[in-house]
């Protein structure tokens, strides 16, 4: 069995069919997606599970490499598919992930658009649509062999992922983490620094991709402090520095993600409501050609919560309060 580093070169040679689903994935995260259902899951170990299934290609990508590789039982083994299948507020959905890249009227799920596209897999493929607050199992036990994280855009659906699927993981166990390029969602990597001693990363992010092994027994501790957010600020930071120290640049050396990670611990302060340090951190990095492209956005969110700066005092109504002040000392 490979590791995960071993798959890295065999990402520019895979080919994938032409009429994938669409998805927000990368071509190379889809490639990754394959080759380790091809060559490195069998369902044997635990759970393989993907949070945030969408339209499909991702699933589709996993299923592919599994239905292609020996040693995954398709009579047994299942690929759960996590998602809400729908667009609407809190749903993060695309109208693209519709078959035709457009709701039909007065539709708002696309789970049977993604039933077709997967057809092919359904055997293997269980679906479970809504929120994963009501579709996953508080007491579910059994060990994750596999989860891939594309889920995890609100602090509320990321408590979720932590409670009920995090503690499932063992050593051997896969995490993808899909969001990894996105500052916005710092609990993705203050997490990540918190499971540092216990896993082994793959080698540079595969674009926003962060892959790693569970390499040693995650203590219940950590798990429970990663689910109850039982950090503080200076001690987030302090994780997010030591994911900093382990990855740099993605794989193509397109994302310089020291940078990303930078301007996740501002979005740390930014939510603690500390602003102006917020601010401090992020400033410096609007020089960043790659953030300042794709992160604009980001720059404005937390400089529009800067406290408005004291108006000016004109010379002339400084010195008129002068002369109020020294008369009333007596000094005039």
């Amino acid at each position: 069995m490979p590791t995960l580093g071993q798959l890295y070169p065999q990402l520019d040679s895979v080919q994938l069919p032409e009429n994938l689903p669409y998805t927000q994935c990368s071509a190379f995260e889809l490639r990754f997606l394959y080759l380790l259902g091809k060559h490195r899951l069998t369902g044997a170990q635990g759970d393989l599970i993907e949070l945030g299934s969408g339209g499909g290609g991702s699933t589709y990508a996993a299923a592919l490499g599994l239905s292609e590789n020996p040693e995954f039982d398709r009579s047994s083994a299942k690929l759960h598919a996590y998602d809400f299948f729908r667009v609407g507020k809190g749903t993060f959905a695309t109208e693209k992930f519709f078959a035709g890249g457009k709701a039909p009227d007065g539709q708002s799920s696309f789970l049977e658009d993604f039933q077709e596209v997967l057809g092919p897999f359904l055997d293997f493929v269980e679906i479970h649509a809504g929120d994963i607050w009501e579709t996953s199992d508080p007491h579910e036990k059994r060990p994750i062999e596999f989860l891939h994280v594309d889920i995890a855009k609100t602090a509320r659906v990321w408590t979720c992922v932590a409670e009920r699927f995090l503690p499932r993981l063992r050593p051997g166990s896969v995490l993808l983490h899909q969001d990894f390029a996105g500052p916005r969602l710092p609990w993705l990597h203050y997490s990540t620094g918190a499971l540092l001693p216990y896993i082994e990363i793959a080698g540079p992010p595969i674009r926003s991709t962060l892959a790693f092994e569970v390499t040693e027994r995650i203590p219940d501790e950590v798990f429970r402090a990663i689910a109850e957010d039982d950090f503080s600020i200076e001690k987030k930071i302090d994780l997010i520095s030591a994911v900093q120290e382990q990855i740099d640049r993605d794989h193509t050396d397109g994302i310089p993600f020291r940078s990303v990670l930078e301007l996740a611990k501002a979005f740390v302060l930014h939510y603690e409501g500390d602003h102006r340090r917020a601010w401090k951190i992020a400033e410096p990095l609007t020089d960043d050609a790659y953030l300042a492209r794709t992160r604009a956005d980001h720059f404005r969110q937390i400089k529009a919560e800067l406290p408005a700066p004291a108006p000016a005092v004109r010379r002339s109504t400084m010195r008129r309060r002068l002369g109020r002040l020294a008369r009333k000392a007596g000094l005039r």
